[in-house]
């Protein structure tokens, strides 16, 4: 007896629908961008933080100010825990607590 085996290129282990090359790369940007957000969103520690969250060819891009060092690594936590991540920059910046000068 032959068991059938899907290749992993055959588009049927896909969890994305089968569009162009650019179409598809936004389609997963996108899609992760919400996700992460949404973790972000949900997370008490760092729901109420101003974070901005970018997205480009799979590399989330963690930008803004945050009030401590923990929300900074949740945050970054979140990104780095979606299975579609391929890398995080995480930029969150904590305040200067010396002041300007």
């Amino acid at each position: 007896m032959t068991a059938a085996w899907a290749h992993p290129d055959d588009g049927n282990l896909s969890r994305q629908p089968d569009l162009p090359g650019p179409d598809r790369a936004r389609h997963t940007d996108d899609l992760l961008g919400r996700l992460v957000t949404r973790r972000l969103r949900d997370d008490p520690r760092t729901r109420h933080e101003p974070i901005t969250v970018t997205v480009q060819n799979r590399v989330v891009i963690l930008n803004g100010y945050v009030g401590s060092a923990k929300a900074r690594r949740v945050a970054g936590a979140h990104a780095w825990d979606i299975p579609i991540t391929f890398d995080v920059c995480n930029a969150l910046r904590l305040p200067d607590r010396h002041g300007p000068y």
